[in-house]
């Protein structure tokens, strides 16, 4: 495998963006995710995109992180959102979503963000299992599915001490997912 950074609309990263939609589609019956997203939001040092190639060279994962400060939408400031982590169905439990989202978290530190956070759905139990055992934990709702009662917020603190801002109170989980 190798995995390299490239520009949010290169090709192969579309390519299979529109698999990611095509995903959350058919698990949410809906038009698929619709953050607004844009190609200099994924640009060094405030963002960052990579994307997975399995020895045939054909592109198998993506996954980045944008820059976000606080606003209206509950993102607090020094926040790293990830986004379009997305494994092809026959490439999965390779652990190439958890290598992505080390690398992703180790850029976005020495980016000084203080902290990674996502959103994900309850119909994507997978997803939510990686991220709590890699660290994540539950936290106030953000982004523009804040107000959806199957969305899931979760945060992981990305200073050396583990700490995270005061204004970025954790909180406990109330729901079941797989561990």
């Amino acid at each position: 495998m190798q995995i390299i950074p490239i520009p949010y609309d290169h090709p192969d990263a579309v390519k299979l963006d529109a698999e990611v939609q095509q995903e959350y589609a058919e698990r949410y019956a809906s038009e698929g995710d619709v953050t607004p997203l844009a190609p200099e939001m994924f640009e060094p040092p405030r963002g960052l995109y990579l994307l997975a190639y399995d020895d045939a060279e054909r592109p198998v994962a993506t996954g980045g992180w944008r820059a976000m400060d606080r606003d209206g939408e509950g993102y607090a400031d020094g926040d790293a959102e990830v986004k379009r982590m997305f494994v092809v169905r026959d490439a999965r439990g390779r652990g190439l979503a958890r290598t992505i989202l080390a690398r992703l978290e180790d850029s976005a530190r020495a980016a000084g963000r203080v902290r990674m956070v996502l959103e994900t759905g309850i119909k994507q139990p997978e997803a939510i299992a990686l991220y709590r055992s890699s660290g994540y934990e539950p936290c106030g709702k953000f982004g523009c599915y804040r107000e959806e009662p199957d969305s899931r917020c979760f945060a992981k603190p990305l200073r050396p001490d583990g700490s995270l801002p005061a204004h970025s109170r954790v909180l406990s989980s109330t729901f079941s997912m797989r561990a």
